[in-house]
């Protein structure tokens, strides 16, 4: 059973910096795209941050510039460096994967609350 498991959540206070991982773990045969989605209350998920597995990367608009997608392909992990954070990013963050496990399926984090407030 393949299990996403997301760390690095908390309070900041506005400018500041935090930094998610996501890590895969279980029988998993290749790892195509990882990303991280967000939804704050009251509103529906959206699309923060994507990366294939050749390292190509794709932003939302609000977050180009100061949020920076990456992944370790031998730990099975992305990550979101977040820089410049804005009481606007105040959300629940959800990490994806798409594993072939051998079927190609989509996986979802149990999502880490990241609160941008002074």
């Amino acid at each position: 059973q393949v299990q996403l498991v997301e760390s690095g959540g908390g309070l900041v206070q506005p400018g500041g910096s935090l930094r998610l991982s996501c890590a895969a773990s279980g029988i998993i045969f290749k790892i195509y795209a990882m990303g991280w989605y967000r939804q704050a209350p009251g509103k529906q998920r959206e699309l923060v941050a994507t990366i294939t597995s050749n390292n190509n990367t794709n932003y939302a608009d609000s977050v180009k510039g100061r949020f920076t997608i990456s992944r370790d392909n031998a730990k099975n992990t992305v990550y979101l460096q977040m820089n410049s954070l804005k009481p606007e990013d105040t959300a629940v963050y959800y990490c994806n994967a798409e594993i072939l496990v051998p079927l190609r399926l989509s996986y979802w984090g149990q999502g880490t609350q990241v609160t941008v407030s002074s």
